[in-house]
């Protein structure tokens, strides 16, 4: 998993002089050192502690690393240009894999940690030879002013020995390492397939969310699913803040979805509205589902008010709910009903546009997230009643309305009910009562059987939810951004289209989502469209993070999804943001990918290109993304078919504060295509200007 060499430690002691004679030899490089047991610490490097320690002449450093402890060296003459961090190290082999390896600076941000993970061999004399480099340490580049070592947990006293630190420096007066070829191109002589503006969708998000590029913004996440429109700023938490109620009570203050619904039409972006099929909304903005006073003692209450639990016991038991009443007011198909007529009269009055309405937020979770008002597990024909009570209500507010639904948490919820979560998947009670039919495609075929009985047309979008599954992946700013991680993350991508790709989390066999997913609507329900709701695959401050995103959003145009919504909105400035705006609006000036998808293929599997052209083939529009971390590409792109290039400019983004900058002199055209420099963590735009086919150039 990780990419560096580490041997297995062995007993610990300190070593001879004969030991160390008999250790193998450095190898042939250009080293900085930082310690020695024969010089001690290297001039200009300092000791800042803080485990107890011992630093003495013609000895390895002696650590205490108990009680998590650690050391910290310091040199404020150093840059990011080296190649890897070199060290021996001694410690009892109980310890295991105890050590974190990290760099630090007091003006950069956060360094990724690095985890050595212990193999079965060991040098006989029971020291290890580390090698680390500095792709995983540090792979940006930047610049830091400290090596920290670390026990990432509880370890003995017994001693940890280190020696021979240092950093291996980069050869300046040498060469370059050569970029390794790659070969790309673009097919532009297959039809373009249209790209859906839908695709680049955000969700809610902070003032200055359309500085994205967003196409489209949804209304929704779970506290919408208790959304009471008619007291117009109201809301419940459920389980994400204790079952409270909350808004704005000011009278006379605009309701929230008007207020959504101006500010989408005032950036020229499409709104997708969630509506509630849950049957309670809130009844005000102050109420909560588990008084400490009502319900005793619970394990967690409010930050700012004692008597508002969480609903679990001291002992952890889940408390059971009182009477939904006691937060909610029913809220039956009729009361949404008159909800979207009032949205679509506000529509026709003041313009902007409602791509689609989404039936509720992930209902077979209401159980957990919802359970002070629906306690129950949501069963096979529960989940159609209700889209086929509420759906019925929709259409008939506004018949011309597109309508997304079943809106499916994840991977699980495409084959089993939340009933079949309870007591046990293995049991699959509520499949089993529907002849082993999968949920989705059971739900998929029962509705359009319901739309041909009443000729009534209800669902038009398949709406699902996409989120990595592996351990660390985080969502938002959260997530691990150590090499194994950063790589899966990018690798989880592949859950949505491949079908070579074993998606590697519990999950454990290819996923092949937007395909999967339009193989059974094409069987079950034909003509339906397909949306992911939501997705994220965390780390949105770290270019895994970007990168996964910018991957996820070609594969959304070149899969022919209807639309894409992120959750909720990259922060300003970060890889993901950048993603976005790779697509959007890479040169700052509206410059976006267009509406034609052409098809791109890659003979790497560290490298992808996403083309576009518009309808007379004369301008094309590539991002093409580079995921390996330490090693540049030569990219040769073949436009074979594509038409003579008559002029081109790059746009590159690797992760500097700047964002998306123009390049000049990094990409060649060539008789059949370009050539382009990518770098390690790149994102390359492509803008070209194409001859008309069949005319010479001049």
């Amino acid at each position: 998993m990780k990419s560096f060499a580490l041997l297995v430690l062995g007993t610990c002691c300190a070593a001879s002089a004969a030991e160390q004679k008999a250790a193998p030899a450095e190898k042939a490089a250009k080293v900085r050192p930082i310690f020695t047991s024969q010089a001690g610490l290297a001039a200009g490097w300092s000791d800042l502690g803080w485990a107890p320690r011992q630093i003495g002449a013609g000895e390895p450093v002696r650590l205490d690393l108990s009680s998590r402890g650690g050391w910290i060296v310091a040199n404020e003459d150093l840059d990011g240009t080296y190649l890897a961090l070199r060290f021996r190290l001694r410690a009892p082999s109980s310890f295991g894999d105890f050590l974190d390896v990290r760099l630090d600076s007091e003006r950069v941000g956060r360094f990724p940690r690095v985890h050595p993970r212990l193999p079965e061999l060991r040098q006989p004399d029971g020291w290890a030879d580390v090698e680390i480099p500095f792709s995983e340490l540090n792979p940006k580049g930047a610049p830091f002013d400290r090596v920290v070592f670390e026990a990432t947990r509880d370890v003995g006293s017994d001693p940890v020995f280190l020696d021979r630190i240092a950093l291996v420096e980069e050869d300046r007066a040498g060469k370059p390492p050569r970029a390794k070829a790659v070969r790309l191109s673009l097919d532009c002589t297959a039809a373009p397939r249209p790209i859906s503006p839908l695709i680049y969708g955000v969700a809610h998000g902070e003032a200055g969310w359309w500085e994205t590029g967003a196409t489209a913004r949804r209304w929704g996440g779970n506290p919408n699913t208790r959304y009471n429109w008619e007291l117009g700023n109201a809301w419940n938490s459920a389980s994400d803040f204790f079952f409270r109620n909350y808004g704005t009570a000011a009278p006379g203050a605009t309701p929230a979805w008007q207020s959504f619904l101006d500010e989408d039409r005032a950036h020229g972006v499409a709104a997708a509205i969630t509506v509630p099929l849950i049957g309670w909304v809130a009844k005000d903005t102050t109420s909560y589902s588990f008084p400490v006073s009502v319900f005793g003692a619970q394990r967690v209450v409010g930050p700012q008010n004692p008597d508002m639990g969480n609903g679990i016991a001291q002992d952890g038991t889940l408390l059971q709910p009182g009477p939904p009443t006691r937060t909610s007011v029913q809220a039956p198909p009729s009361f949404i009903g008159r909800w979207v007529s009032a949205i679509r009269e506000r529509v026709k009055a003041k313009g902007g546009s409602v791509s689609h309405y989404i039936l509720d937020n992930e209902p077979t979770l209401w159980s957990i997230t919802h359970r002070d008002v629906h306690p129950e597990p949501v069963g096979y024909d529960e989940l159609l009643e209700r889209t086929l009570q509420y759906g019925t209500a929709v259409r008939q507010a506004d018949p011309d309305a597109r309508m997304a639904g079943f809106v499916g948490w994840g991977w699980t919820s495409f084959f089993y009910s939340a009933r079949d979560a309870e007591p046990s998947y293995t049991l699959q009670l509520d499949r089993r009562a529907h002849g082993g039919e999968p949920l989705l495609p059971w739900w998929l075929r029962r509705v359009r059987e319901q739309e041909k009985r009443t000729g009534t047309r209800l669902i038009d979008v398949l709406d699902v939810h996409f989120y990595p599954a592996a351990e660390k992946m985080g969502i938002g700013t959260a997530g691990g951004v150590d090499p194994d991680t950063a790589a899966r993350r990018i690798r989880a991508a592949r859950s949505l289209w491949d079908p070579t790709y074993s998606d590697e989390s519990w999950i454990g066999e290819p996923v092949i989502l937007i395909p999967r997913l339009k193989r059974w609507i094409a069987e079950y329900a034909p003509g339906m469209s397909l949306s992911i709701g939501e997705y994220n695959f965390g780390a949105e401050t770290h270019m895994s993070g970007g990168l996964a995103l910018a991957e996820a959003l070609g594969r959304f145009g070149e899969q022919g999804l209807d639309s894409a919504y992120y959750w909720t909105v990259p922060p300003k400035g970060s890889p993901a943001f950048w993603a976005f705006r790779a697509f959007r609006n890479y040169d700052g000036k509206g410059g976006h990918f267009l509406e034609l998808g052409i098809p791109g293929r890659s003979q790497d599997q560290l490298s992808s290109i996403f083309g576009s052209r518009d309808e007379g083939g004369r301008h094309l529009v590539a991002v093409v993304l580079h995921h390996d971390p330490a090693a540049a590409a030569d990219a040769s792109i073949d436009l074979s078919g594509c038409g003579a290039v008559r002029s081109q400019r790059t746009w590159r983004y690797t992760g500097e504060s700047a964002g998306l900058a123009a390049v000049q002199g990094q990409t060649q055209v060539e008789r059949s295509g370009v050539r382009v420099a990518l770098p390690p963590y790149s994102v390359t735009v492509l803008d070209l200007r194409l001859e008309a086919q069949g005319r010479k150039r001049r």
